[in-house]
């Protein structure tokens, strides 16, 4: 069994250490994290440590940290012995140049601790200096996860760009949404049936040619007459999004 120090306590960090802990062959045997309050989930399941003199050593160092964090922790880092793997969807491999075994684990999902997530079914992309690394990340990912896929850095950066889209825009626009419900008196949960069947619907078909609603249609009467109903912010938003939809479609239209 080969073991981990997991270095984070985030959302990513603590769905990471659920998905280890029912993995066979990998055992995450200590986490750190600079703040102690921090670490009091993790209290009574696993040694924990906010000091780097106190780091046990291990097979692999999986740093599930920001972003902002990776260099500083990747500095101070004196065992290089271990495959050092970050989870960030924007940070390079060649963070870990001057290590011999180092890599990427890049978990492609949206994490919150208070919702449980079924690791098998989230996609894991990985990256490695060499292919001996390549292989551990393999078994690594295939330990938690039945979707796994090799992706380059330059890749994994314009996925993270699409899943920015996907996934945090789109949820900002359901924020809005709700709070225009809210301020009309409306139930949010009016709009849950519609929300599941637009994600759906692009598991079956191009999202493109899914696409509805008003500024699909070009229908102008329709779209002057929910700009008064918006704020400004919102009105910018519609605005801006209406035109790229008829930008997109415009010759279909």
């Amino acid at each position: 069994m080969k073991s981990i120090v997991l270095f984070g306590t985030g959302n990513v960090a603590f769905h990471l250490f659920r998905a280890f802990s029912n993995s066979e062959n990998f055992k995450v045997i200590q986490v750190y994290n600079h703040s102690a309050e921090s670490l009091e989930p993790f209290k009574g399941k696993v040694p924990t440590t906010k000091k780097f003199s106190e780091i046990f050593p291990a097979d692999i160092y999986l740093l599930a940290v920001k972003d902002d964090a990776i260099g500083e922790i990747v500095s101070k880092i004196k065992n290089p012995e271990a495959l050092i793997l970050h989870t960030s969807g924007a940070v390079p491999v060649a963070v870990f140049q001057d290590f011999e075994h180092a890599g990427v684990f890049y978990p492609l999902q949206t994490f919150s601790k208070n919702k449980s997530v079924d690791f098998k079914n989230v996609p894991i992309c990985i990256e490695a200096n060499t292919k001996a690394n390549l292989e551990v990340l393999e078994q690594l990912a295939n330990s938690i996860s039945n979707k796994v896929y090799q992706i380059s850095s330059s890749q994994r950066k314009s996925l993270h760009v699409a899943a920015v889209f996907v996934s945090n825009f789109v949820n900002y626009l359901y924020t809005e949404g709700e709070a225009i419900c809210e301020k009309n008196g409306i139930p949010f949960e009016i709009l849950h049936p519609l929300i599941r069947e637009t994600a759906s619907k692009i598991e079956s078909m191009s999202p493109k040619d899914a696409q509805t609603g008003p500024a699909m249609r070009n229908d102008q009467e329709v779209i002057n007459s929910h700009l008064p109903l918006l704020n400004s912010e919102q009105q910018k938003i519609y605005q801006i999004l209406t035109s790229s939809i008829q930008n997109l479609h415009g010759k279909e239209l």
